[in-house]
């Protein structure tokens, strides 16, 4: 770690969790209802496929409420350590993981998240969505991405 590096406690976003839930669950709802109708009308093979469909969507909602969002998981990052060589995540679960290697800041057109990649000590890839809401105060959500643009 370089010897200036800036520190930050992630926090539960509740207010972007009720968007993902008003998001997911009438989609995950309509998908059902339709694989439920077209079974019942004889086209079972479309069928399946809606069904693959909601169990997919299903999962990734569940993983970006449950991981992202409220930081329930234990492989959810708690703390951020930026520095102009490495970043370190602190994981709910104890472990510490530091991107030392090929790390990549991505930003979102509409300013609301920003995404992690890189390689970790052990040279595997690793990849981190964080949200506006994890972070105490939108002067510490801009404060971090003009500091990890270095890594753009």
């Amino acid at each position: 770690m370089s010897l200036k590096s800036s520190e930050y406690l992630l926090v539960q976003d509740k207010k972007g969790m009720v968007w993902d839930l008003i998001l997911y669950i009438p989609t995950l709802l309509i998908l059902a209802l339709v694989a439920s109708q077209l079974w019942y009308s004889g086209n079972q093979s479309f069928t399946y496929l809606l069904i693959f469909l909601t169990t997919f969507i299903f999962l990734i909602a569940f993983n970006r409420i449950f991981k992202t969002r409220l930081m329930l998981l234990a492989s959810a990052p708690v703390k951020l350590v930026v520095s102009k060589k490495a970043v370190h995540l602190n994981l709910k679960n104890g472990d510490a993981i530091d991107l030392v290697k090929d790390v990549r800041f991505f930003a979102d057109f509409a300013g609301k998240s920003f995404g992690l990649v890189g390689l970790d000590m052990s040279g595997k890839r690793k990849q981190f969505v964080f949200h506006k809401g994890q972070f105490e105060s939108q002067s510490a959500f801009d404060t971090i991405k003009s500091e990890l643009r270095i890594f753009k």
